[in-house]
């Protein structure tokens, strides 16, 4: 049933636009996947920003890259959005001995860098690699809330034996951060296709060393050119490290650490309760892609990160992955085990798994022969086999949820921005009631309370005006702003975002379609004030407003 109500909304609408955080009605949007937490203060948002930059700006020979490497800039890999997946993919390579890999490290293994600053000083594949493996960019996304998860809550969800006799036996990579010392504890790896990191700056070390070729405090020496250190020495002109603070005291680790460290979960709408979740935990998908977790409540942490509850639907763990793995071992974790991946904002991956063997065309496609792709061993051989088996009506449900990972509310038409077609999509919805987590319409119920209403349009006009929109334009100054009057049935066939009836006369004080003598008794009785009546805007009404009115005299066309 569908019911019309009239909405009237002007001024007081609440839109905070230069923030992730907007809120309607005391329901606050979730933040756009690469937008800051929200919750942070003042000082931690300007780090986002500034790490932001970091992020996106390239390095130069001059100032630290390479003399290999694999991108100039973080961004350039991670795009999607910036500081998440990515479609570029890196080479690992290595040799076969009585069925273990070896690294060839003395070779420049086992990552190779694919460019450099000059041809002299390429890095190549060796003829000694009979192992190779593509590994696609790969990001957790809210790196800070993945790395407040206790160790013990992700070591509590291994079972190396398989002790329950499940088929699943998900392990613990442990390993030690750069930044600790020799003799403090290990830490349980969360990041990277085989959980070989547990900590942000750690990975932000890292990939600046091994990506970008610059040495920083935690990795303080250079790559050698399929380990040649004479090569090195002569294409390396840069004095290690090459990482330096800037003006404000942080180097580049530091500043890129703090944005991805302050990045937000991507969203995920409807937030819970769609049918395609409980097959996906029928299947058997939940045992290793865990959905919920909640950070460490500790006062050493920024507000923003402690205590939070999350959903990246992942265990953390490595898994024997079967035909999945890669063959390639990386510190504790073996050639066939891979990480389990986090899955939030999974609509916008493109290619899918750690090979990218899966892209292109649709997502329904991608992600079912994502899922295929975990068998017929391994693992994930269950999960597969129970997928293939499943109806025509509960495989659409299942794929309807992964769908909604990274979903922005109100993006009814799945483009990643609110805008006015999908104002068009929540107008059809005007009003109606009984709506279900599995209603198309639930993506504009941003209250969640079964109906769509005057909380909704808030929310709409809020996500609006963070995507870029003008949610406060009334085009005929009548108090009701464009947006809800096409809401409400105005209508909109250019889709242009101002009704198409809408008349515009700033003479009609009184707003029944013509100027007349109505309207000069509105003007007289607000002589000498601001506001109605003063047409020309200069802050009292007057004599010369008369006249515009008089120049308007009639219908208003």
């Amino acid at each position: 049933m569908t019911t019309r109500t009239s909405l009237r909304l002007g001024a007081s609408l609440l839109v905070i636009a230069t923030s992730s955080l907007a809120s309607a009605g005391g329901v606050v949007l979730q933040p756009k996947a690469g937008a800051p937490l929200d919750g942070l203060s003042q000082v931690q948002i300007d780090r986002f920003w500034g790490g932001r930059i970091s992020y996106a700006t390239p390095f130069t020979p001059a100032n630290g890259l390479g003399p290999i490497m694999n991108k100039s800039n973080c961004q350039s890999c991670h795009s999607n959005p910036v500081g998440g997946w990515g479609s570029i993919g890196v080479t690992r390579f290595g040799t076969e001995n009585k069925g273990e890999f070896i690294p060839l490290e003395e070779l420049g293994g086992s990552l190779l860098q694919a460019l450099s600053i000059s041809d002299e000083c390429r890095e190549n594949l060796p003829p000694e690699a009979t192992v190779t493996a593509t590994r696609m960019t790969n990001s957790s996304m809210a790196f800070g809330l993945i790395e407040a998860i206790p160790d013990g809550d992700i070591a509590a969800h291994e079972d190396p034996l398989d002790a329950d006799g499940d088929g699943i036996s998900g392990r613990v990579h442990w390993v030690l951060p750069l930044e600790s010392s020799p003799t403090s504890p290990l830490r349980a790896g969360r990041f990277g296709w085989k959980a070989q990191v547990a900590t942000v700056l750690t990975f932000s070390a890292d990939a600046t060393r091994n990506e970008l070729g610059v040495t920083n405090a935690l990795i303080t020496t250079e790559n050698a050119p399929n380990g040649d250190a004479a090569l090195l020495g002569a294409c390396d002109t840069a004095a290690d490290p090459e990482d330096h603070a800037d003006e404000t005291g942080f180097t580049y680790i530091e500043r890129v650490t703090h944005f991805q460290r302050y990045l937000a979960q991507p969203p995920q709408t409807p937030k819970a309760g769609m049918t395609g979740e409980t097959v996906f935990n029928s299947i058997g998908c939940a045992k290793c892609h865990i959905a919920e977790w909640t950070t460490v409540n500790s006062k050493s942490l920024e507000g923003a990160l402690r205590g939070k509850t999350i959903r990246p639907y992942s265990d953390f763990l490595l898994h024997d992955m079967g035909f999945l793995g890669d063959g390639v071992q990386d510190g504790d974790a073996n050639e066939q085990e891979i990480r389990t991946p986090t899955l939030w904002n999974l609509r916008t991956r493109d290619p899918m798994l750690h090979n990218g063997s899966v892209s292109g065309g649709v997502f329904a496609d991608r992600v079912s022969a994502a899922i295929a792709a975990h068998g017929p061993i391994g693992e994930g051989a269950a999960s597969a086999a129970a997928f293939s088996k499943l109806t025509t009506a509960q495989r659409a449900q299942l794929i309807a949820f992964l769908d909604s990972l990274g979903r922005v509310e109100f993006d009814f038409n799945g483009n990643g921005s609110v805008d006015i077609e999908d104002l068009h999509v929540l107008a059809s919805y005007r009003g109606a009631t009984g709506v279900t987590a599995d209603s198309a319409a639930a993506i504009g119920d941003l209250d969640r309370n079964g109906t769509i209403g005057q909380v909704d349009v808030n929310g709409f006009l809020a996500a609006a005006a963070r995507d870029g929109l003008d949610p406060t334009a009334d085009c005929d100054g009548d108090g009701i702003v464009d947006f809800v009057e096409i809401y409400n049935g105005s209508p909109d066939a250019d889709f242009n975002g101002v009704p198409d009836d809408c008349v515009v006369c700033p003479a009609d004080l009184d707003h029944n379609g013509q100027v007349g003598a109505a309207d000069i008794a509105i003007l007289l009785n607000n002589w000498g004030a601001p506001g109605q009546g003063d047409l020309d805007h200069n802050g009292i009404t007057n004599a010369v407003d008369i006249a515009l009115l008089l120049g308007n005299w009639g219908p208003c066309h």
